[in-house]
């Protein structure tokens, strides 16, 4: 499977580069780790989400920066790089300084994804990034335009397979997550539909919304919203179990693609040298940010759970699903031009 992306991956990278961005070999030599340990935090923190505002990345980011700020009595600035499939941001953050200045928060399923999709990545996140935390799940919602003249996943199948049905998927970015579930889905249930690009969530959101596009599936966090407001029908959620908050829709899974299930996992990430110290410090603090009750009831009625993880269980998880989408990508023949 073919897709035609907006923009080439590798002159973006080459552009930004070029704007004078050091290598991180050069940075910390420059730079050193002073003030990472016992010192550390004595300057503002950036979190970069490489992704637009208003996607499920830059709604959880935005949640935690005034109390991270609070607890570590410095000032925490979102800075969002959004390109290439969250690759911009990830390869900012890769040749930052291992200082712990600079961290990305984002999908992990995107950086899980990259590895096997991009064959010439100017980095590898398993080995210039590292884990931090995991904060938060939300699953996948898959809806439609509201004049699409389906209710269930066996009708809008069915309704696909018509001639001149001409369903467009809008697609968050090529290779993200919600990409590649969309083409796992479509593989089990035999559906057709053509694959429409964007360069972020809340622009695919919008045109799906308008009509330009009648298909998607995207972050409950950023989704459920418009389905709310009865601009989106929900068709079904990629949970593996029904949701109350959402009426008990029927999941993906149980409407005939078994074992089926996908979703955004959100989760901190640092450059690859920064100090243990400092890892453990912001795992502690993002951990009880999170699970404060006004963030998480906040999140919740929004559709996302709280899910936290160690940095080694981060490390595992990201293998996993680096395995996952592999396969994905492998069987499914997807590639970028």
């Amino acid at each position: 499977m073919r897709i035609n992306r907006r923009g080439a991956l590798g002159a973006a990278l080459a552009t930004t580069l070029a704007a004078g961005l050091p290598a991180r070999a050069f940075a910390q030599a420059a730079s050193g780790t002073q003030g990472a340990g016992a010192n550390w935090p004595a300057k503002p923190i950036k979190i970069i989400v490489p992704y637009p505002p208003g996607g499920s990345s830059d709604i959880i980011a935005r949640s935690i920066t005034q109390p991270l700020s609070e607890a570590l009595g410095q000032s925490v600035i979102i800075d969002n790089r959004a390109g290439a499939n969250g690759n911009l941001g990830a390869d900012l953050l890769a040749k930052a300084p291992a200082d712990g200045y600079t961290l990305m928060l984002c999908d992990l399923g995107a950086l899980a994804i990259s590895p096997s999709l991009y064959p010439k990545l100017p980095f590898d996140p398993s080995k210039d990034l590292r884990s931090v935390a995991m904060l938060a799940y939300s699953p996948h919602l898959l809806v439609v335009h509201p004049s699409v003249q389906a209710s269930t996943l066996k009708e809008l199948v069915e309704l696909s397979k018509k001639s001149g049905s001409d369903l467009n998927f809008a697609v968050t970015a090529s290779g993200s997550t919600a990409h590649l579930a969309g083409i796992e889905l479509q593989r089990k249930i035999g559906a057709k539909w053509e694959y429409v690009p964007y360069k972020g969530g809340v622009q695919a959101v919008l045109d799906t919304v308008s009509g330009q596009t009648q298909v998607l599936m995207n972050g409950m966090l950023a989704t459920y919203p418009q389905v709310q407001a009865g601009k989106l029908k929900l068709i079904a959620v990629s949970k593996a179990t029904r949701m109350p908050l959402i009426g008990n829709v029927p999941t993906i899974a149980e409407q005939g693609a078994p074992g089926f299930e996908s979703g955004t996992w959100q989760g901190m990430v640092a450059a690859r040298g920064v100090p243990d110290a400092v890892v453990a410090r912001l795992n502690r603090e993002l951990v009880r940010i999170i699970r404060t009750p006004d963030i998480r009831a906040r999140l919740a009625g929004q559709g996302a759970e709280v899910v936290t993880m160690t940095a080694p269980e981060q490390d595992q998880f990201f293998a996993k699903e680096r395995a996952r989408w592999a396969q994905v990508i492998k069987e499914a023949n997807v590639r970028l031009d």
